[in-house]
């Protein structure tokens, strides 16, 4: 059946408008933005085989173009739109974290490095450097290793933070195993930063780790 010969009430797009965003499911924002599905299908049957394919809606900004456009009704029209509000939604994160306090929205830092690193198959360490105000100065990917380990030089840390003249820093890298749970590399790693950065006065505020749309923060359990 399509979307409108559904219940008025039920239609995303009416119950966006009606209710609000937060009320609908995944696929149903999904299918907001498909706006038409394939023969025998709606735009809400389309987004729930694009979820079940790549596993979230992180899932399906990661994707390739060809893995996009290997789904009927996807191409390289819809993957182009796709990258374009993924990256979007990336930069309204990043400028609010250039403005507000992040310590007082730790839900909106989450949420960027989810968006950042969450889908991605190879572990990224990276950087947010802030100022006084714990506002970010600049983000940065600096090191990038395999889907086992990484290799992160303190020394090249302090040379980023001196140069954006950060007074701290927040650290976070992903897990592509989709396991949200620290090791203790993890914790020898950030000590040796710690360490490091305190010689020139830079404070380790939180060290994430991503996993999906899963976060571990190394302050919230009392590892710093």
């Amino acid at each position: 059946m399509a979307i409108t010969d559904w219940p008025e009430q039920e239609r995303p797009r009416e119950k966006l408008l009606q209710q609000g965003v937060a009320v609908l499911s995944d696929s149903e924002l999904l299918a907001i933005f498909l706006r038409v599905g394939v023969t025998g299908k709606s735009a809400v049957d389309l987004a729930r085989d694009l979820l079940t394919t790549f596993g979230s809606l992180n899932g399906i900004f990661s994707a390739s173009q060809q893995e996009i456009s290997q789904v009927h009704g996807m191409g390289t029209s819809k993957f182009a739109q796709l990258q374009a509000i993924f990256e979007m939604s990336r930069r309204a994160l990043a400028e609010e974290m250039q403005v507000r306090d992040v310590l007082s929205s730790p839900k909106q830092v989450r949420d960027y490095l989810c968006l950042k690193l969450g889908a991605l198959t190879r572990e990224v360490f990276m950087v947010l450097f802030l100022d006084a105000q714990n506002r970010v100065l600049a983000q940065e990917a600096m090191f990038e290793g395999t889907l086992t380990q990484t290799s992160v030089y303190p020394r090249e840390v302090v040379k980023r933070a001196l140069h954006h003249n950060a007074a701290s820093v927040i650290f976070a890298h992903n897990h592509p195993s989709g396991v949200a749970q620290q090791s203790r590399a993890d914790e020898m790693l950030t000590t040796a930063l710690k360490q490091a950065l305190a010689l020139v006065d830079v404070r380790v505020l939180d060290h994430f780790i991503v996993a999906g749309n899963n976060t571990l923060s190394f302050a919230e359990r009392g590892l710093l």
